[in-house]
């Protein structure tokens, strides 16, 4: 509870606080297409070097609400049997700012002729900044607003497995197993309280043939951290062509989402989403808006004939 206090006043934390609970972790509505910032084990997943740009304005209209930027790319080595990645997050959460940069590593292990399995590790840097003073208070004596906190470094760690093959993909990921965040989170005693919580990812999607027009797929994305409450993401896309994405989503006990992506050609993409909020949050915002650029460097549109499925 301690992250709701520094970011929006008391009324909103009441109504929306297991949202912002969450919200230390990246969570974007396309994340079948931004699987890097899920889970290290995604990086050289695929033949070719790919990336992608995304920002997130959420709960628009609501005074301190989390905006997202994010940038990734990663690239398989050793001809598939590793993969390497880097990934920059900027948040803005109220009178907070943190810029993640973190470097993913895996390694590819063949378990068939069509199926790997991956083993991932994540490392980085956050810088945290908190300006605390701009807060308004009841109790001007409470030592955790006396102070701002001014680009602290947080070094952090992350594992990550993930098994896919060319339809078909399952991952489980814990994108911050361990963050060194002391000078964060000192209390008002001078103890340590951790900040940077572990969130548990487990994640899947297939697609389905259904003609020579349409694939369909379905994916999911669950989500687990101590204390608050589990959330899903469930999510069903449809592919007309090769060419463009058409879904529906629902996130648990927060929004129902839509989503589209156009494959300008082989090399971009172009996507958008927007969540319609469910929760009690919705008298106050008119939802959140999620725009992507996805770029796949030296993907041969002659070789490689399969479209981007995830």
């Amino acid at each position: 509870m301690k992250l709701l206090r520094h970011i929006l006043p008391t009324a909103l934390a009441l109504i929306g606080c297991h949202g912002l609970f969450a919200q230390q972790e990246v969570m974007v509505s396309q994340y079948m297409f931004n699987q890097l910032f899920l889970n290290p084990a995604y990086a050289g997943s695929h033949a070719y070097m790919s990336g992608s740009l995304l920002h997130r304005a959420q709960w628009l209209n609501v005074e301190g609400a989390p905006q997202t930027s994010m940038m990734a790319l990663d690239a398989p080595l050793m001809k598939g049997k590793m993969g390497a990645g880097l990934s920059i997050v900027h948040d803005r959460i109220g009178v907070s700012r943190d810029l993640d940069i973190a470097g993913h590593y895996a390694y590819h292990l063949r378990l068939n002729e069509t199926s790997k399995l991956a083993f991932g590790l994540r490392a980085g840097i956050s810088v945290y900044s908190a300006r605390l003073s701009d807060l308004t208070y009841w109790d001007s004596n409470d030592q955790v607003f006396q102070g701002n906190i001014s680009n602290a470094p947080v070094g952090k760690f992350g594992f990550g497995m993930y098994w896919y093959d060319g339809r078909s993909y399952a991952g489980l990921s814990i994108p911050t197993i361990y963050a060194a965040d002391g000078k964060i989170s000192m209390n008002a005693n001078g103890a340590i309280d951790k900040y940077f919580t572990q969130h548990y990812y487990l994640h899947a999607g297939k697609v389905f043939q259904l003609n020579e027009s349409f694939d369909l797929k379905p994916s999911t994305m669950i989500k687990f951290t101590p204390a608050a409450p589990v959330e899903a993401d469930v999510n069903c896309n449809v592919l007309y062509r090769d060419r463009v994405w058409l879904g529906l989503g629902y996130r648990t006990g927060d929004a129902l989402v839509g989503m589209v992506e156009y494959q300008i050609n082989a090399m971009l993409r172009i996507g958008y989403a927007y969540d319609m909020t469910t929760s009690k949050l919705r008298d106050y915002t008119n939802g959140s808006h999620e725009v992507m650029l996805g770029m796949d460097f030296g993907k041969d549109p002659i070789r490689i004939k399969t479209p981007r499925y995830f």
